[in-house]
């Protein structure tokens, strides 16, 4: 590769970096916001609204994760499993509100007024969603991985 295009690169890669890096932030921020907000309409039994902020969620995490792939495949170091926290943590909330659920006999599934309500549903698919982002993210470094791999064998 010539010095140009290696500069160039070198270039792109901290652009790059810095933008992931407030991706990053973006998507914790915006995580313990949704996690605040379904935790609150899990405890209120329907007293708020439904937050519906999942779909939007799920967008801003596949940018970052998306994102965070393009510079792993531009060999950018120093990001590595930053993501993982994500998938962690919804996996565990969505636990905790199922054993509490549980435990109390199926409560926080019924309105005050004795409707069922949807939010279980709508934490295990943000969380079902979330581990979907995650895989792809993971299936992206295999591949990547291989190529390299069958390029070294070629050099």
């Amino acid at each position: 590769m010539s010095k140009l295009s290696e500069e160039n690169l070198m270039s792109v890669r901290k652009v790059e970096s810095i933008i992931n890096r407030n991706l990053f932030l973006i998507c914790t921020i915006i995580t313990v916001i949704v996690m605040v907000m379904v935790t609150i309409e899990f405890f209120s039994r329907g007293s708020f609204f439904p937050s519906r902020i999942g779909f939007f969620y799920i967008g801003v995490l596949f940018i970052y994760t998306a994102h965070k792939e393009m510079l792993r495949w531009l060999e950018e170091k120093g990001m590595e499993r930053q993501g993982e926290a994500f998938i962690y943590s919804w996996i565990g909330l969505t636990t905790i509100f199922y054993v509490i659920n549980f435990l109390t006999k199926d409560y926080y599934n019924m309105s005050l007024d004795g409707k069922p309500l949807g939010c279980m549903s709508e934490v295990s698919v943000i969380t079902l969603e979330v581990a979907a982002i995650f895989l792809f993210a993971r299936l992206s470094k295999v591949i990547k991985i291989i190529l390299m791999k069958k390029k070294e064998k070629i050099n």
